[in-house]
């Protein structure tokens, strides 16, 4: 037996270890900890530039159709008024003086016609309200109110200009006058 007394020893849990010996593989799991670490983040950045890309491009795709649909929104506002020039010199001429004037009001006609092709060519279309309708805000511009029997408030009364829309938008307001509550 041993000189020394077995209550002398130390117990081993209470030993002094060397940490790296407890556990070879600390240094290794911290690197794997790392890189998966960087990994996430990587993933992370790729998903948001991926979807950055994905945005930029029906961003592109959404502009590119505005552009074909809307993009000759200001000539189109520039050729309405040839358009209102042209119906006001077919209104100019009496009629007793229509049948003499008949291949001049032909050739206006005419090019009146060619002008509503072009723009039904490019999705204009032309607003006439018709009298009695409900105004709109969204479509109309009240020029005038008036109070006039046998109408409710808010008809339009007189259509003084055609308005237009290019697809779905407005080109200008049709300029019309409503009616107001009809006085007593």
């Amino acid at each position: 037996m041993s000189d020394q007394n077995p209550d002398d020893q130390q117990p081993l849990e209470e030993l002094p270890l060397d940490e790296d010996f407890m556990d070879p593989f600390a240094e290794e799991e911290d690197q794997v900890q790392k890189l998966t670490a960087e990994r996430d983040e990587l993933r992370d950045r790729f998903m948001r530039a991926l979807a950055d890309a994905e945005n930029a491009r029906k961003r592109a795709d959404k502009e590119r159709r505005n552009a074909e649909q809307y993009g000759g929104s200001r000539l189109a506002r520039d050729l309405l008024p040839v358009y209102d020039h042209l119906h006001r010199a077919i209104d100019a001429v009496p009629e007793d003086q229509r049948e003499t004037n008949a291949a001049l009001l032909e050739g206006v006609e005419l090019t009146l016609r060619e002008l509503g092709n072009v723009f039904a060519k490019h999705g204009i279309t032309v607003l006439r309200p018709e009298i009695g309708e409900k105004f709109d805000p969204q479509l109309h511009e009240a020029m005038f109110e008036a109070p006039l029997p046998g109408t409710r408030a808010g008809d339009v009364i007189q259509l003084m200009e055609p308005g237009f829309m290019i697809h779905d938008r407005l080109l200008r307001p049709a300029k019309v006058g409503v009616s107001s509550t009809p006085a007593s």
